[in-house]
């Protein structure tokens, strides 16, 4: 692989051709410095992880139908990034199934067919936002009935602070995304938070690695399902304005995703090997 990807630069324009409105880099994010590995190391760490993600999600059952799609930037190609294959089931999904997909939507690595949805919002997710590394969305169920209610969610327990002021509604449901431009338009109100709730679709969640944006997304799913459980049962009260503060400047950082994520990953690899293939 590293033959035929050594030589794709000079193919490659150096420049992202699609970048509309790129927001603001999110520093915080970067508390602790990465470990520094070469391109090829970071390479197969990202795919190793996105793997497990994919097999994760079908354990947490976010894996209905053929709708979802987890991301991640390739560290040298820096707009490419490597998705799963339409077709191949979350809980089948090994390194060696991923595909490298450049930002006009060709398969420049690996088997597809590619899911042209996956394309048209994360292709835009990843040129406007250059400080994510990966992006998680798929129709869990939570987060599909807490996005018909057109809301952004309240601070009513100590998890749900980790969206405190830092995730968005788009509220404009046209169908199943398949053009750029509606991915675009998720990415300006996404803006530079960790996840949009999207009006009748789902949820969607960003991160500077694959361990953030994949932990976020179970976090967010928790949360649509405490509100909608809390509400269903009477009046809740919200977490006070400032105490949601300190609270999200406590947990909102990817440090402990990383962490939570290391953690399925480790059992999810020995459990299930075969994934690293």
């Amino acid at each position: 692989m590293s033959a035929v990807l050594s030589a794709l630069p000079a193919a490659v324009p150096p420049s992202l051709s699609l970048v509309k409105n790129p927001q603001p880099f999110r520093k915080d994010w970067f508390d602790a410095a990465p470990p520094q590995r070469s391109i090829e190391a970071e390479r197969r760490y990202r795919k190793e992880n996105l793997a497990v993600a994919y097999r994760l999600f079908a354990q947490l059952g976010f894996d209905y139908g053929l709708a979802g799609h987890i991301t991640a930037r390739d560290p040298e190609l820096l707009d490419h990034f490597w998705v799963n294959p339409l077709g191949v089931h979350f809980s089948q999904i090994k390194v060696s199934d991923l595909m490298l997909v450049n930002h006009q939507g060709e398969i420049v690595v690996g088997q597809g067919p590619l899911n042209r949805a996956a394309f048209a919002i994360h292709a835009a997710l990843h040129e406007a936002r250059p400080d994510i590394v990966a992006a998680a969305h798929t129709h869990s169920t939570y987060g599909k009935a807490w996005a018909s209610l057109g809301r952004t969610l309240d601070p009513l327990t100590q998890d749900a602070c980790m969206f405190y002021e830092d995730h968005a509604l788009f509220d404009d449901f046209n169908g199943v995304v398949l053009d750029t431009d509606e991915g675009f338009r998720i990415g300006k109100v996404l803006g530079s938070h960790k996840a949009v709730i999207l009006r009748n679709h789902g949820i969607l969640t960003v991160g500077p690695s694959v361990e953030s944006a994949v932990w976020w997304y179970s976090a967010l799913e928790n949360a649509c399902q405490a509100q909608l459980l809390a509400e269903a049962a009477g009046q809740p009260r919200p977490i006070p304005h400032a105490v949601a503060q300190l609270t999200h400047a406590q947990i909102g950082g990817p440090g402990g995703a990383n962490h939570a994520f290391k953690a399925w990953f480790d059992i999810l690899v020995r459990q299930q090997p075969e994934v690293l293939e």
